[in-house]
């Protein structure tokens, strides 16, 4: 599934508002790291060890199969360290357009089109490739590691999640299909019970997953209920909060364990993902169609009773200009 590519003409613009980020009326952690001169990236993720973050870049149109995408390393205080730590069309390394992305063990598994990529995570050199072309998948998005072991995978033109066992040689199985997924955008494991939340990008759902493989409908967006456009990602902190990307609307949301929703972030230009680094409560956006990604802190849990106020230009990360000359 190709994304809608925005002309080229309006890039600069993009760049300028694009990390107009900001989260809420408490105050942001020391670190709110803006990155620059990144190119269509997808997805952005924590290693679960805390040593770094790690950023998937589609390098031109997403979806097309031209063997230039690659894979951005930053360090574990978000300062890229390898742009290109990862280049499709290098040596033996074929990367078309890296989506979704999970580390299990020594290994950093990417989403690329219709199969999976395994890179070694310190070295980034090649470990194994998994396709599920037999499963005739069109466009694999969102990739997670369980913290088991097994790996997760949407298909998001197909309504489905696949499991791909890398103990069991890297079995893939259709792990659940349903038309009612919506174009599944967002895949997230629950902290606490472990079950699969999704989220939808043609109809603004998200769904749990239980055990037996039976779909609820937790968040509905309905003419009524209407919140969302497309939803574009999800993931949760160690507290059990949910945050949502709405890559239409341009906006962050955050659900809390009472179910009480409110915008963190909003004017954001294509956030493509958000995924949450739980270890250090940090908050990770890329913007597909500004060619950056930002890196924020989250309040904790005790500080959401306190008095909301007015918003002002002073909450705005404004540092991503200078995103070019300091790298």
């Amino acid at each position: 599934m190709k994304e809608a590519r925005q002309p080229c003409s309006f890039r600069t613009l993009f760049r300028a508002v694009a990390v107009l980020l900001f989260l809420g009326w408490w105050p942001l952690s020391a670190l709110a790291n803006p990155i620059s001169q990144l190119s269509s990236p997808q997805s952005f993720i924590a290693h679960p060890s805390g040593e770094g973050y790690f950023i998937a870049n589609a390098n031109g149109e997403p979806g097309t199969a031209d063997n230039n995408g690659f894979i951005s390393k930053l360090d574990q205080d978000g300062n890229l360290l390898d742009r290109h730590f990862i280049q499709g069309g290098r040596g033996d390394t074929t990367l078309h357009s890296p989506h979704g992305m999970g580390i299990a063990g020594d290994t950093l598994y990417v989403a690329d089109i219709t199969v999976i990529r395994g890179f070694h995570v310190q070295s980034g050199t090649p470990t194994v490739t998994v396709s599920l072309h037999p499963f005739h998948v069109e466009a694999l998005t969102d990739l997670i590691a369980d913290g088991s072991g097994q790996l997760y995978v949407l298909d998001t033109a197909g309504n489905a999640v696949y499991r791909i066992d890398p103990q069991h040689d890297f079995e893939v199985s259709l792990y659940l299909q349903h038309e009612d997924m919506g174009s599944p955008r967002g895949l997230a494991v629950h902290p606490r019970s472990g079950r699969l939340w999704i989220a939808s990008l043609d109809n603004g759902n998200v769904m749990e997953i239980a055990e037996d493989r039976t779909m609820t409908e937790v968040i509905s967006n309905s003419f009524f209920t209407g919140k969302f456009r497309n939803l574009s990602g999800l993931d949760f902190d160690r507290f059990g909060s949910l945050y949502l990307s709405d890559m239409t609307a341009g906006k962050i949301w955050r659900v809390q364990p009472d179910h009480s929703m409110q915008v963190i972030a909003e004017f954001l230009i294509s956030p493509s993902s958000v995924k949450i680094d739980r270890r250090n409560h940090m908050i990770l956006v890329p913007y597909l169609y500004a060619d950056g990604a930002e890196i924020n802190g989250l309040e904790q849990p005790t500080n959401t009773g306190q008095r909301k106020r007015k918003r002002t230009l002073s909450d705005y990360g404004l540092g991503w200009l200078e995103g070019d000359e300091k790298q």
